[in-house]
């Protein structure tokens, strides 16, 4: 069952039909969540209009973390079980959470100066957050050092898992260390902190960011496997 899947023609006869509703997905919950959270949800009573800002920064910091160990799991799968869709994905994922990492990294000295004084702080979760920026550009490079293809996706996997131990020390930074940076006010025990009318505006960018995920990272697996299809044509018409 785990292999059938495998298979580029059936991965792409099963997924193609799922691109059109991911994009509509994605721009009805990217596009309600702004309206919420820009117009219809209220000021904060201590960080006024800026708090705004939240609405795009969370959900791009959770995309970054998600999208790296998805890269991950695909990385070990790709290792270990040698199946050739799960490092398309990792490959595909990169440039995609490497987006949402820098976005995360934007908005949040944005939200920085106002709050601290100051676009930016060495604070334990903006640094591992830029070690986890580093650690994609680092992968994006690593998989296209090598002549052959396999040695690039071989160093690159390697990195990928070394990596993943950085996720964990974002998530609990806060807790593990004293930093400027608050703690958790959605994901937590006893439920959210937040009031609900801010809480629906962040979860439907949450959702609105995880289908835009879902619908690009499918469009760049498709156009991995139609490139890796032209060049095998090519080298049989070299050969032949």
């Amino acid at each position: 069952m785990f292999h059938r899947f495998a298979n580029p023609n059936r991965f792409l006869r099963l997924t193609r039909p799922l691109v059109p509703w991911a994009a509509g997905l994605t721009i009805v919950l990217i596009g309600a969540g702004l309206y919420l959270g820009l117009f219809a949800s209220p000021a904060d009573y201590q960080q006024g209009e800026t708090v705004r800002i939240m609405y795009v920064h969370v959900p791009s910091a959770w995309m970054a973390m998600f999208c790296y160990s998805g890269m991950a799991i695909a990385a070990a799968i790709g290792m270990i079980w040698k199946h050739p869709l799960a490092d398309l994905t990792a490959k595909a994922s990169a440039p995609v959470g490497a987006a949402f990492c820098f976005l995360a990294l934007f908005t949040g000295s944005l939200w920085g100066k106002p709050m601290w004084g100051t676009y930016w702080v060495w604070d334990a979760r903006l640094t591992s957050m830029l070690v986890l920026f580093f650690l994609y550009l680092g992968y994006m490079a690593l998989i296209n050092a090598f002549d052959d293809p396999e040695r690039g996706i071989r160093a690159a996997s390697i990195l990928v898992l070394v990596g993943a131990i950085n996720v964990p020390i974002i998530k609990f930074s806060v807790d593990w260390w004293n930093t400027l940076h608050q703690p958790a006010s959605v994901v937590k025990m006893g439920g959210p902190s937040i009031d609900p009318s801010m809480l629906w505006p962040l979860l439907l960018m949450a959702l609105g960011f995880t289908t835009y995920y879902i619908w690009v990272i499918l469009v760049r697996i498709h156009t991995e496997i139609l490139d890796s299809k032209i060049r095998a044509i090519r080298m049989r018409q070299v050969q032949g």
